[in-house]
């Protein structure tokens, strides 16, 4: 897509001179003294809770304790307080017009580019077939710069500071901004444009996954800040543009991101990045809107959006993620599209939502110099949502919305939940998704499917003789088909040679309740055993099984019990305080297992 447009319209025929400042500089009060009150007095109050924090030290023990323990935070945290405090810091003299945190912005600059990496411990390797792994290498090479997404995060950090200070830092010692230009060219320029082995670049691995976009769109925030070449720019613009063309090869067309909606804003939305910042530096010559896979994937979190925050979180996605709104409302301009206007305008948030994760400097830029649009509210609709790549069914009826996967079990951010589906009532989650953890080193390693949260055992799934569905792209739905109503599927293909599944035919359909039919042929006699992850406490009744504002009903001949999870993992509780309840309801073994589940609301006077 992006390759074709180029073969036709070099770069170096249409892009502007470099270097710019994308975002108004210190000196221009006008522009800094228009920041809404709110936003103001926010970051004005953010710096004031850091500036008597010192930069904390980063030590060899803390980056080698991802090897030796797991731990991503020991080192992470401490190494995005140095850059939020930067941050903080710089914004704090671009509103105040002063000198104020001059000396903390020299101390975080001076910190960072003191660092021996910018690599975060967790990514200290480049993960491709023979390569290193993380124990074969339990501190950074310096001689050897890897581009990991926050190697390329800091360089657009400094990079933005450089331009908004710059006038600060010279008066205060020119070395500064000469450092962070040689700091950012060694670590990151030439190390995008001189190596074609770093696997998100694509031209060795095709498994792309956010990394890419999220990597270009910062590399190309720096380049255009301090590169002062044009040619040469157009030549760094032009690769980046190719590799992000190899991640949408790999996108699907109808715009749905298996990571998960929470990663929109590092896939999705990073792309926008990049295809916005480009339009700027062709001025207006590189359009790309009217293509409609690009559509797609800008307007997907539209699609999986729920109700009071809620968003369908398959895969290591947060039930309530925090989606950039700004870049939301963005892409709805571009795109011509007043509802992801209305809905960016509704997830804006606050600025110090924008670095509270990790901190995106020029996200929280865009936010300040962007207004709030006034957008026509559309007539609410049921939801009725079907993306045939990603195999994600969302249909809503009566106050009940159905979320339904099929899909393969080797998806990036993969759970094993071919066939897994979620119930809200009246907006509520009844029947869930428990989503993600706080990464560690199991996360991504042969380890991962020891983590609950990612085994079909805790997806509402069934577990067939004991066995669970198996982790890889070999391990699939088949036969999926859209109903008017929900989704049917086949998952036989999704559990192992050992489960001895002949056919497991899978049926939701949602009309004034969610009837869950199962036909289960076994090879062998076995018992089945239905999970179904619930918010609530489930309580066995007459009727069948009672959680919070739904009710399961279902055979006679099923045997019930509970697990209370406690959440204990302070990702999940950001969702799912309190605990998640694990019902199984299981069959004796035979070789063929036919149920239906009626799951209802429960009705208010009950």
């Amino acid at each position: 897509m992006l390759g074709e447009y180029l073969n036709v319209h070099p770069l170096r025929q249409m892009v502007c001179d470099v270097p710019v400042c994308l975002y108004p500089p210190m000196e221009d009060r006008d522009a800094w003294s228009a920041v809404d009150v709110q936003d103001r007095e926010e970051l004005l109050a953010l710096y004031a809770s850091l500036r008597d924090t010192p930069y904390p030290i980063l030590t060899a023990s803390q980056f080698m304790a991802f090897v030796q323990t797991g731990s991503r935070a020991v080192f992470e945290t401490p190494y995005f307080l140095r850059r939020r405090k930067l941050i903080a810091s710089v914004l704090h003299m671009c509103l105040t017009g002063t000198d104020d945190a001059l000396s903390d912005v020299i101390d975080g600059v001076w910190c960072i580019c003191e660092e021996s990496s910018w690599v975060i411990s967790a990514h200290n390797v480049n993960p491709i077939p023979g390569g290193l792994r993380p124990a074969d290498r339990p501190l950074p090479e310096m001689e050897d710069r890897y581009i990991d997404l926050f190697a390329a995060q800091t360089a657009m950090i400094l990079s933005q500071v450089s331009c908004l200070v710059g006038a600060a830092l010279d008066r205060a010692a020119p070395v500064l901004r000469r450092r962070i230009s040689r700091e950012i060219e060694e670590r990151i320029l030439t190390p995008f444009m001189t190596r074609d082995d770093f696997w998100w670049m694509g031209f060795i691995r095709k498994d792309l996954c956010n990394w890419t976009p999220w990597i270009v769109s910062n590399v190309l925030y720096t380049a255009a800040a301090q590169m002062h070449d044009r040619l040469r720019f157009a030549a760094l613009a032009d690769r980046a543009c190719r590799m992000l063309d190899r991640w949408l090869d790999v996108m699907p067309q109808d715009g749905g991101c298996d990571e998960g909606t929470a990663y929109y804003n590092m896939a999705g939305g990073s792309m926008f990045d990049c295809l916005e910042l480009m339009e700027r530096m062709t001025q207006g010559q590189m359009t790309l809107w009217h293509e409609e896979k690009i559509a797609n994937i800008l307007s997907f979190p539209l699609r999986t959006q729920l109700e009071h925050g809620w968003f369908v979180n398959f895969a290591d996605c947060d039930a309530r993620p925090f989606l950039c709104g700004e870049r939301l409302q963005a892409a709805g301009e571009k795109l011509g599209d007043s509802r992801l206007i209305r809905m960016g305008c509704a997830l804006r948030g606050t600025p110090g939502q924008q670095i509270a994760d990790v901190p995106h400097f020029t996200r929280l830029l865009s936010r300040l110099f962007s207004k709030e649009a006034a957008s026509a509210a559309d007539a609410p609709a049921a939801r009725d949502v079907w993306l045939p790549d990603l195999q994600l069914r969302i249909y809503e009826h009566d106050g009940l919305i159905l979320c339904a996967k099929g899909g393969h079990n080797g998806e990036a951010h993969n759970h094993n939940d071919v066939g897994s589906f979620m119930l809200y009532a009246d907006g509520e989650p009844a029947i869930v998704d428990a989503g993600n953890m706080t990464y560690t080193a199991k996360t991504f390693s042969d380890e991962r499917y020891t983590l609950f949260n990612t085994r079909s055992a805790y997806h509402n799934l069934p577990l067939i003789g004991g066995h669970e569905q198996q982790p890889g792209s070999g391990f699939a739905a088949a036969d999926v088909q859209r109903l008017d109503d929900g989704l049917a599927l086949e998952l036989a293909g999704a559990y192992g040679a050992e489960a001895g599944v002949v056919s497991c035919r899978r049926s939701l359909r949602l009309q004034d309740a969610l009837t869950l039919h199962d036909s289960v042929t076994l090879g062998s006699p076995a018992p089945v055993e239905w999970v179904f992850m619930l918010r609530s406490r489930p309580v066995c009744t007459a009727d069948g099984v009672d959680a919070g504002a739904v009710r399961i009903r279902h055979g006679s001949a099923l045997t019930a019990t509970a697990e209370e999870i406690p959440v204990t993992d302070a990702r999940m509780a950001k969702c799912f305080p309190g605990s998640l309840w694990r019902l199984v309801l299981r069959a004796a073994e035979r070789c063929g297992h036919d149920e239906t589940f009626i799951i209802e609301r429960i009705s208010s006077h009950e």
